[in-house]
């Protein structure tokens, strides 16, 4: 049996001024820098931001669904970023021709010379404190923001495995399968009743409406019922009109001093 483990963590990070296009390369690469320049980024970029190579550079690349790269490699080459439509930025990969740094990444049975067309946009300054594979993206759309958030709540980590037989027998569990695992350090959190996640500062949801446009739940046996004796919920109000003390207080607070009771 063959066993693959990998671990992954997303986060979202939301500006107070949104990013520009022409300040995206101050903080988001997805080229090839020289050696001269930064020699330990160089390597770490090499290292840890090269995807695959896919295709034909690569026999069996797990990346690939009906012969093409689900993560859309090799990308285009382009002088310039640009914001695209309804995805993340188009980072600028320029091309070898134009004096662009290329680099030599060693396969299992040979060396491939790659370029910019196989960079992950990445964070310089994340990768020189990290030194970890770390995909930085320019979340500009609603697209892009759905799928940065499918992961932020997809879960526990996730393991893909195969058994394969001795004797290449055919076997009904020979194709790969999802397992889910969870590490002793999430375990411990879980059997400790920890929380998971949390929301600061807290939202609390107003039941706010115009003069007979509450909600009313009902269902054939209870409607002329509850037609003919609606739920009040305007007692805020009513309690302000009576009670000076209820009048310093903020909607939300009322709970603390005051039940309810029809």
């Amino acid at each position: 049996m063959t066993e693959t483990w990998t671990s992954a963590f997303t986060y979202l990070i939301w500006l107070t001024n949104t990013l520009r296009q022409n300040q995206i390369d101050d903080i988001i690469s997805a080229e090839i820098l020289y050696p001269s320049t930064d020699k330990n980024l160089y390597k770490i970029v090499i290292k840890n931001m090269v995807h695959g190579p896919c295709g034909a550079l690569s026999s069996l690349p797990p990346c690939l669904k009906e012969g093409n790269c689900s993560k859309m490699y090799p990308r285009q080459f382009i002088k310039e970023t640009q914001f695209a439509t309804d995805s993340y930025p188009l980072y600028r990969r320029r091309k070898p021709e134009d004096g662009r740094q290329t680099a030599t990444v060693k396969m299992k049975s040979d060396s491939v010379v790659i370029d910019n067309q196989w960079i992950v946009p990445y964070s310089p300054l994340l990768l020189k404190m990290f030194d970890a594979h770390i995909n930085v993206e320019c979340c500009n759309s609603v697209k892009s923001i759905k799928y940065i958030l499918k992961y932020v709540h997809k879960g526990s980590d996730q393991s893909v495995f195969a058994a394969h037989s001795s004797n290449n027998s055919i076997n009904k569990i020979s194709e790969h399968h999802t397992g889910r695992y969870i590490s002793s350090n999430e375990a411990a959190w879980r059997i400790f009743g920890f929380p998971i996640h949390e929301r600061h500062p807290t939202v609390i949801h107003l039941d706010m409406h115009l003069g007979n446009g509450q909600r009313i739940y009902f269902s054939e046996d209870n409607l002329q019922c509850r037609l003919s004796n609606p739920p009040n919920t305007t007692g805020f109000f009513e309690l302000c009109k009576n009670d000076n003390f209820a009048k310093t207080l903020l909607y939300c607070n009322v709970p603390k001093f005051y039940t309810w009771d029809k």
